[in-house]
């Protein structure tokens, strides 16, 4: 081990001087032409002693490849909060996730403070039936301490052989005791698209989150909506993104197109010139002009901003809620050798009227918290959500902003059979509501 750290120091040091000679050669035409700054020679030494001096007295003899990946893990991390070098396991769950089944518990999570923060709970998960809320804050793992972890490391403790337990210690905003919350680890299979009728005419469509087939499950619950309504066209519908984490851009895009026939659907901006894309809708209107309402929350996310943004800028629906989390970046995934990924911060999103999401959000156009009826003091109390601007070293939005309270309430997704639907969910009771009156004031005109 002693004669690989040896020879890692010599190839170091080589490349080092190597790169600073070639450096000095070329810096005055690099400095004209824009192009690439000199390597922090200074740095790059620092770096080569720390790594000696790891190896030579550290405590327990360390591998060069962890110690390495681990650097640049935690060069990559500390740029914002959703930045990643993914191991090739990582790599793998990562596009897992995407196609809609993975292994774990069923939570959307970032690093807050070297503790874990729930992004988002998944719909019909896990996680979500053992009561995990967005906004928790995961100190504990099985009685592990999560301070001091990295977020690739909290992940890898969290997810498990399906069927074993797991005992997580959450704080939660309004308790006043550690919570001690048990899950049981199973094969997430999620099912991001559900519809049902909430009155003759009056559709629903829930989206827990965007995968690469959301669009055409989509299209296929309006038809089936349209086909449970007697063949006749819906008189309105109710598209639910709350507690939705995002995903694939790509089917955000899609979702958005959806409603839309013509204009702008979101837009990148970033310092290379790839990162500067816009997104156009090109399709016919699924509902044929319909009235819409979307329903956003503390825990909507990315992709759920995009389409609420989109639809919102083209007057197409009416956005209900409280304002949205505030992720407003886009990462780019860049394969790396022997599998490994560079989950990497590229750009950020901005709106149809160029509004920036990043650490702003959606606010809806009527702001509406979920309340339950006959709710005991303790219930009352307002629950603070976890947001991009709450996390450390989030992304700035790219203009001059001053910050905005946040307004976050609590929204669980209704089930398939509602007895009284005000009590069960008052935001979508008043969603069916607000329904009513477009369908009316749309059927005058």
């Amino acid at each position: 081990m002693k004669t690989k750290a040896r020879d890692f120091l010599i190839l170091l040091t080589g490349l080092v001087l190597g790169i600073s000679l070639a450096v000095e050669r070329t810096v005055l035409a690099e400095r004209e032409e824009g192009a690439i700054t000199p390597l922090p020679l200074d740095q790059l030494r620092a770096f080569s002693e720390v790594f000696s001096k790891i190896k030579k007295t550290y405590v327990e003899e360390v591998s060069d490849e962890d110690l390495l990946n681990s650097a640049i893990q935690g060069m990559v991390s500390s740029l914002d909060p959703h930045s990643a070098y993914l191991l090739p396991e990582a790599h793998d769950e990562l596009q897992a996730s995407t196609k809609g089944e993975f292994g774990g518990l069923g939570i959307e999570v970032g690093m807050e403070d070297g503790f874990v923060k729930v992004i988002s709970p998944i719909d019909d998960t896990p996680a979500e039936r053992a009561g995990i809320q967005a906004g928790d804050l995961i100190i504990r793992i099985d009685g592990t301490a999560v301070q001091g972890m990295t977020l690739g490391d909290a992940v890898k403790k969290l997810r498990g052989k399906v069927g074993t337990k797991i005992e997580l210690s959450v704080v939660r905003k309004g308790e006043d005791q550690t919570l001690m919350i048990t899950i049981i680890r199973d094969v997430i299979k999620i099912r991001s698209v559900k519809s049902r009728m909430l009155e003759e005419g009056f559709g629903y469509i829930r989206i827990s989150q965007f995968q690469i087939r959301t669009a055409e499950n989509l299209e296929q619950s309006i038809k089936k909506l349209v086909k449970e309504n007697g063949g006749d066209e819906l008189k309105g519908m109710v598209l639910d993104l709350r507690n939705n984490p995002g995903g694939v851009l790509g089917a955000a895009i899609s979702v958005s197109d959806a409603f839309l026939t013509d204009g702008l659907v979101v837009y990148t901006d970033g310092r290379v010139e790839d990162s500067k894309v816009e997104f156009e809708a090109d399709s016919k209107d699924l509902l044929n002009g319909s009235p819409l309402v979307v329903l956003v929350n503390g825990g909507s996310a990315s992709a759920s901003e995009i389409v609420s943004g989109a639809l919102q800028d083209h007057k197409r629906a009416i956005i209900m809620g409280t304002k949205t989390f505030g992720k407003g970046s886009v990462q780019t995934i860049l394969p790396m050798r022997e599998g490994a990924a560079l989950k990497l911060t590229t750009a950020r999103y901005f709106t149809p009227s160029g509004r920036s999401i990043q650490a702003e959000g959606i606010t809806p156009d009527i702001e509406l918290s979920n309340i339950k009826i006959e709710k005991s003091d303790d219930e009352k109390k307002k629950v603070h959500r976890v947001s991009e601007r709450d996390l450390s070293g989030h992304l700035s939005n790219g203009k001059d902003s001053s910050d905005s309270e946040d307004q976050n309430g609590d929204a669980p997704e209704p089930e398939e059979e509602k007895k009284n639907l005000a009590e069960d969910d008052f935001v979508l009771y008043e969603a069916l509501n607000m329904l009513k009156g477009l369908h009316l004031l749309h059927a005058t005109h």
